[in-house]
């Protein structure tokens, strides 16, 4: 294993010290962009009151339903109001407030009480940053969500199109309507650290203050007795089977890129680095079976910090076996303060550990330092003007390991992800044949209820946990929100006369599973039947692109997006979103550090063993939206030469279930594409049939028939 960044082995109170690395930016956080510079030592407000960490206290809790179902104008203006309020507090003192997507472990999907965003301005997609100004209210949210943010929005916010032409950043915007010399606060548990040292630097061209806010989020205060509870529910060990790997092997990876890098510990942060690494899984987040921890690991120890009332009796020995010890979630500060108070070289990942434990420790630095220096007369046995303090704590800045080595899949894991994706294909072909006899029989079915119905199927699949994300179910105008999200009060009905986006996927006790689907129950009229069905044509040439693509080793994803957007790119359309994000193996739906996206800053390569998604697609704002999602994997392939010694690399696929025939004309297919779509629906009644009967084997077979040229 290595890391894609560069090290640094210095004090971090050192003021000549700084790291580049290649920065990997989170989709919930498209204010920040590239940053390569990433001084030691914030200087914060002094007025910022004493470290403290926070957890969800609240007594009574709303559904988040309620939350979204009520918006008003004068709700939100409600809400706005009670936080500026604060603003003026002498423990406060600030001109702006940013509320992000992220609770403290910058985690995609997060626990309900930790949606302070989606609580202060009503707009609930995953991706976003609020900021509030004494007089401006104002969401940056990516191409994804333009539509969804349109509709929840109300009046008193100004919704900004991040990446569109002409949409300042935030940096950009807080310059612009800030007076010189204004305070901006955050909390620096939800930012990670280097973002907020990039606030901090663009802010500053105004001679603007960035001040952390330790001991109070604002946005809880207002949200106050209403606000849910924490998660409470038990951890699990992740059966070995499934894991492939124990974790003593994982411990002593790590411990070996420790002993290569100079640390003498790291500090863990991210809820799927630590499920991975201790083959543990929990219930904390929607969607993700993970659990709300930190994990210290040093050369001879291991500390996980989480409220104990999770842990089991047998999760409790499956710990103590693995020499795991137990601390309660919120006395992190205090043991990264130890750290540096015991001279300690800790590796941080400065893109995912939050700021204030990286600002923690920077002043425990400090401290051990100005000790020595009261203690002695002379400061030669200390310091060496060239690398700075010697003999004491220093940060370590790179990419945490477990990253990259949790994203390329082991046997087992690999087995257990092809395992769960056939039995996920039986309940989707078991929902399909329930949808299209619900249509003909003219039931009248909304997008919620038929999210509801695909996850009783999925729920009767042997191993079935949860559902991956929250289920995608758009019927006509609704397809077009790349990340729509059905309310039952205002969601549309599901019927012949409009095409219908459906992207879902299970968490199973062996993997996780990501699928779309676009359909049609009717028979449209010509002109829009030939739209439809030749924009499903481009995505399915960009699908096959991708799929049969050979490519050498180190390729990064950026370099194969272009396969999936080329038949679109020569008629003049394109999509908002990346054709491929990793995927966790019964783990997060999207995982990094590997993608297939256009965005140039990703430089991972692909490597055997990694999953990732290919999703291309089209969307036409306000009529519809049509893609279509298949996982791979990726593989070893033999070719006739191997040009510099290196080897190639394909892709398997691990999705089987059906493309919709009525929607493909075949006379626009070519003649390797129309086999390779023959050879797929092929493999898909080989893989499939045997898991179902009836009905559903009767329409398996009607489904992937081979299609005759005309």
């Amino acid at each position: 294993m290595h890391s894609l960044s560069s090290q640094v082995a210095r004090p971090l109170c050192s003021p000549s010290s700084h790291s580049r690395y290649f920065r990997f930016l989170s989709l919930s956080l498209p204010i920040f962009h590239s940053s390569k510079s990433h001084p030691k030592i914030f200087t914060i407000s002094p007025k910022a009151p004493l470290l403290t960490v926070r957890n969800c206290t609240s007594i009574s809790a709303k559904p988040s339903s309620e939350l979204r179902n009520k918006r008003s104008n004068s709700d939100s203006d409600e809400k706005l109001r009670a936080l500026r309020e604060l603003f003026s507090k002498p423990t406060v003192g600030i001109d702006a407030y940013i509320i992000p997507s992220q609770d403290a472990h910058q985690s995609e999907f997060i626990a309900e009480c930790y949606m302070r965003r989606a609580y202060i301005s009503g707009f609930t997609g995953s991706a976003g940053t609020a900021v509030v100004t004494k007089d401006k209210a104002a969401l940056w949210t990516d191409g994804r969500y333009f539509l969804q943010a349109e509709k929840q929005l109300s009046s008193s916010w100004i919704l900004m199109r991040a990446g569109s032409l002409g949409v300042p950043t935030t940096i950009e915007w807080l310059n612009d309507v800030l007076a010189p010399g204004g305070r901006v606060g955050i909390d620096p548990f939800l930012f990670s650290s280097d973002a907020a040292e990039e606030l901090k630097q663009g802010i500053a061209k105004k001679n603007h203050e960035l001040v952390f806010l330790y001991d109070k989020n604002l946005v809880d205060e207002v949200w106050n007795k209403s606000r849910p509870k924490p998660p409470n529910k038990p951890i699990r060990v992740h059966d070995l089977k499934y894991a492939g790997v124990d974790v003593a092997s994982k411990l002593l990876f790590l411990r070996s890129e420790l002993a290569d890098s100079g640390s003498s510990a790291m500090v863990i942060s991210m809820l799927d680095e630590i499920a991975w690494l201790l083959n543990l899984r929990g219930s904390d987040v929607p969607h993700s079976p993970v659990m709300y921890a930190y994990l210290i690991v040093e050369t001879d120890k291991a500390k996980l910090f989480i409220d104990t009332y999770k842990v089991s009796t047998e999760v409790m020995d499956h710990l103590k076996n693995a020499g795991i010890e137990l601390r309660p979630y919120d006395s992190i500060l205090s043991e990264v303060e130890g750290l540096a108070a015991q001279g300690a070289n800790v590796w941080l990942d400065i893109s995912s550990v939050n700021a204030a434990i990286v600002k923690t420790f920077n002043s425990a630095c400090e401290r051990y330092y100005q000790s020595l220096e009261s203690k002695t007369k002379s400061k030669t046995k200390m310091y060496d003007d060239s690398n700075g303090w010697s003999g004491g704590p220093t940060g370590i800045y790179r990419v945490s390991p477990i990253s990259l080595a949790k994203a390329v899949k082991n046997d087992s894991e690999l087995e257990g992800m092809r395992s769960c994706h056939l039995r996920d294909a039986a309940a989707l072909v078991q929902f399909w044949v329930w949808m299209e006899e619900q249509i003909k029989k003219n039931v009248k079915l909304t997008e919620v209820e038929v999210a509801d119905k695909l996850l009783e199927f999925r729920s009767a699949q042997p191993g079935f946990l949860d559902t991956s994300f929250d289920t995608i179910s758009g019927s006509g105008a609704n397809g077009a929100i790349i990340h729509y999200r059905a309310e039952p009060d205002s969601c549309s009905v599901v019927d012949d006369k409009k095409l219908f986006l459906l992207d879902s996927g299970g968490q199973y006790v062996d993997g996780t599973t990501d699928i779309t689907r676009t359909v049609h129950f009717g028979e449209p009229p010509s002109r829009q039947k030939e739209c439809f069905t030749r924009v499903l044509q481009f995505a399915m040439q960009g699908h096959i692109a991708l799929d049969q693509a050979v490519f050498p080793e180190n390729t990064p994803g950026f370099v194969l997006d272009a396969f999936a957007r080329s038949s679109l790119w020569k008629i003049g359309l394109d999509y908002r979103h990346g054709t491929g994000h990793g995927v966790g193996a019964a783990l997060n739906v999207h995982e990094g550090p590997q993608g297939i996206s256009f965005r140039f800053g990703n430089m991972t390569p692909l490597q055997k063993g990694m999953i990732v998604s290919n999703e291309p697609g089209y969307y036409e704002d306000h009529a519809f939206g049509i893609r279509i999602e298949n996982l791979l994997v990726v593989k070893e392939v033999d070719t006739p030469n191997r040009f510099g010694g290196i080897g190639y690399l394909g892709f398997e696929k691990l999705t089987f279930v059906p493309i919709q025939a009525k929607l493909i004309d075949s006379s626009l297919l070519s003649a390797a594409e129309f086999d390779w779509l023959n050879e797929y629906h092929s493999q898909v009644w080989e893989k499939v049939s045997p898991l179902v009967d009836g009905c559903a084997r009767e329409w398996l077979w009607n489904n992937t028939r081979p299609l005759v040229k005309l």
